[in-house]
């Protein structure tokens, strides 16, 4: 399951709409820094294009996690309102969908059933990244950045249940065609 994947499973095409209305795609160069561990974030990211890593200073900046396409950045700071834990970079050139957090903040506020499927959407990904970290340590499996997840790889993960995603990409890039 794919955190993304979570989140557009439970936003309405309409929360969609406003969430790509209201992003602007930001591109990054690698080793570009998008999170810096310990400073305050602005937005809510989703990647678009490329893969970032995250490290954590207390592990010697060993890197933690590898973040590809369709992965949500920021959303426990967003939700718990706490100081990210880890930073964040591109590891090769990214593009991501940056929400500004006051804007969504806005909406959450306002818009009472989009609340309900952001947080409810949230949670479960939450959820699946806890029990996944709790499976990989209790199998000894070695951390995301130990292994070699290639973009086409998780690109090739976004299944039939993916296709909202890819709409998004497509609209964004201008090539969505609406079906008729």
């Amino acid at each position: 399951m794919n955190k993304t994947l979570a989140i557009l499973g439970e936003l309405s095409d309409r929360d969609l709409d406003w969430i790509i209305a209201n992003g602007q795609q930001q591109q990054l160069e690698s080793g570009m820094v998008l999170i810096t561990e310990g400073q305050l974030i602005e937005a809510l990211y989703i990647v678009l294009d490329g893969t970032l890593v995250a490290s954590v200073a207390a592990l010697g900046n060993r890197e933690v996690a590898t973040l590809g396409i369709g992965e949500v950045i920021g959303e426990m700071s967003f939700v718990d309102g706490r100081m990210p834990s880890a930073t964040v970079s591109a590891k090769e050139p990214c593009l991501v969908l940056s929400v500004p957090r006051e804007k969504l903040s806005e909406k959450l506020e306002w818009d009472a059933l989009f609340s309900l499927r952001f947080y409810r959407a949230v949670s479960k990904f939450l959820s699946y990244r806890l029990r996944n970290t709790v499976t990989q340590f209790g199998q000894q499996k070695p951390l995301p950045s130990e292994t070699n997840s290639s973009t086409t790889e998780i690109e090739q993960s976004l299944d039939e249940d993916g296709y909202r995603f890819r709409e998004i990409i497509q609209r964004l890039r201008g090539e969505y065609v609406v079906p008729t």
